[in-house]
């Protein structure tokens, strides 16, 4: 009974079957039928080539580079500084604008500061100590700002003091402004020059607006009706990513800037146009928290008349800006000039070559020697 059970399946590979139709005279079966029909014909049609411009053929691997420039100029007067004017020399890091630029917005100064010795800071934990056996010699503070000396100093009346180190001395100070001392850099304006290229449709433009009027980008500001002006008020880049720019001056934080290029090279040039977005990209909500904000610290250095160096300290704050520019542009693709315009048959003949050869009378395919001519090349 087995054989002849695997004989029968064995025979039935050879057996030749064809599809077999039953036209059913049922009118809700055919609407239905008729309805799916038109439904992927409409998804087609509607979203994937007109929505979504199927046809098109697209690049993704956007060139760009940005270069930024700031103006403006503030005033403090403090008692470590005295009276001070700050320009784009003195609050802007790094001075070559590139696509991350740093705006001082407050700051901590310690002046004449020298290497020496002097207590560490009460407020490190590492540098508290009782006696000198709690400052070996040679041990760095940890979280502090300098190397223990062995010696732990007291007040007269104190039980408890910090330890000796050798350092830039005097060690930072820790209280910083209750109000940012750069506040009016609010006012002050940055030029976001971007040049982009797609590098597959070999198409190049600037999000600067083409005049020979040498007081345009003087005189005019960024906004939705003047997209071409790249001349940004540093408060309404904040305000437009939902902050308040003193608030955010004190502690500091980074915003994004972003740019979107998404064009639809089949019209004109003109319809190639620059998005602006903008966002907060620190964590806004950890307001409270020790790690808010952004801060660094830089030295400026110079020796007195007798040649002993010294340097003055800043603990800077301020807003981080990252301009990030992407976007794709999309063309159409081979699939209009060979199949879809009354002209297809002359295009498919520039695209392909029909050679011979001894296997076969013809056929159609790209050609493959070295001896192309230009029209042959295209679209390979």
């Amino acid at each position: 009974m087995g054989q002849v059970s695997w004989k029968g399946l064995f025979l039935s590979l050879f057996d030749y079957k064809t599809e077999k139709y039953v036209i059913a005279k049922n009118k809700k079966v055919g609407i239905l039928y008729r309805v799916v029909q038109l439904s992927i014909l409409a998804y087609l049609v509607g979203w994937v080539f007109v929505v979504k411009k199927g046809y098109q053929d697209t690049d993704t691997s956007l060139q760009s580079s940005v270069i930024t420039k700031l103006k403006g100029v503030a005033f403090t007067n403090t008692s470590e500084l005295g009276e001070r004017l700050w320009d784009v020399a003195d609050y802007v890091i790094p001075p070559q604008g590139e696509n991350v630029f740093f705006v001082m917005t407050n700051l901590i100064v310690t002046p004449n500061q020298r290497q020496t010795t002097c207590p560490e800071s009460v407020n490190i934990p590492d540098a508290l100590c009782y006696e000198d056996e709690d400052c070996p010699a040679g041990q760095a503070v940890v979280a502090g700002n300098g190397v223990k000396t062995g010696r732990c100093l007291k007040d007269r009346d104190s039980i408890r003091g910090s330890c000796e180190i050798l350092a830039w001395c005097p060690v930072e100070k820790r209280s910083k402004p209750k109000k940012p001392l750069l506040g009016s850099a609010e006012n002050f304006t940055v030029f976001i020059k971007n040049s982009i290229r797609f590098p597959k449709f070999k198409f190049s433009k600037m999000n600067v607006l083409a005049t020979n009027n040498e007081s345009y980008l003087k005189t005019c500001r960024y906004s939705t009706e003047h997209p071409y002006c790249p001349i940004f008020l540093l408060g309404n880049i904040v305000r437009w990513a939902g902050n308040d720019f003193q608030e955010m001056a004190l502690e500091g934080g980074v915003i994004g800037i972003q740019i979107e290029w998404n064009c639809d090279l089949d019209k004109a040039p003109s319809e190639c146009n620059p998005h602006y977005s903008f966002s907060r990209l620190d964590n806004k909500f950890a307001e409270k928290s020790v790690s808010s904000g952004y801060n660094f610290r830089f030295a400026k250095y110079y020796r007195d008349a007798e040649g002993i160096e010294y340097r003055t300290l800043f603990k800077a704050y301020g807003i981080r800006f990252d301009v990030m520019v992407n976007g794709k542009g999309a063309f159409f693709c081979d699939l209009v000039l060979l199949y879809l315009i009354k002209k297809s048959n002359f295009y498919r003949g520039k695209k392909y070559e029909e050679v011979k050869s001894s296997s076969r009378k013809s056929l159609t395919s790209p050609t493959l020697n070295g001896s192309q001519s230009p029209d042959q090349l295209d679209g390979l």
